[in-house]
């Protein structure tokens, strides 16, 4: 466990190999790396929950372009690095 994951309450997800490559893919890494841990977290337990790939992919999708727009969690505003 990273020690910016240590205090968080919520299990831990796991990057999915796909989410990775198309964070890669996107150019977007770093600026999801630049999230704080509780984000991270929670877009990827929000991707894990999807029932439907056709759900899972809008998630992913919303994911990277909040990431991409920067200023933007989960269809709210947040004040943070981007």
């Amino acid at each position: 466990m990273s020690t910016d994951t240590a205090r968080l309450t919520r299990p831990i997800q796991t990057m999915p190999d796909d989410v990775a490559a198309r964070l890669d893919s996107g150019g977007l890494r770093a600026a999801y790396d630049a999230r704080p841990a509780y984000q991270r977290n929670d877009y990827l337990g929000w991707i894990a929950r999807a029932r439907r790939p056709a759900t899972r992919e809008r998630r992913i999708a919303r994911m990277l372009d909040e990431l991409a727009r920067g200023g933007v969690y989960m269809a709210m505003k947040w004040r943070g690095q981007t």
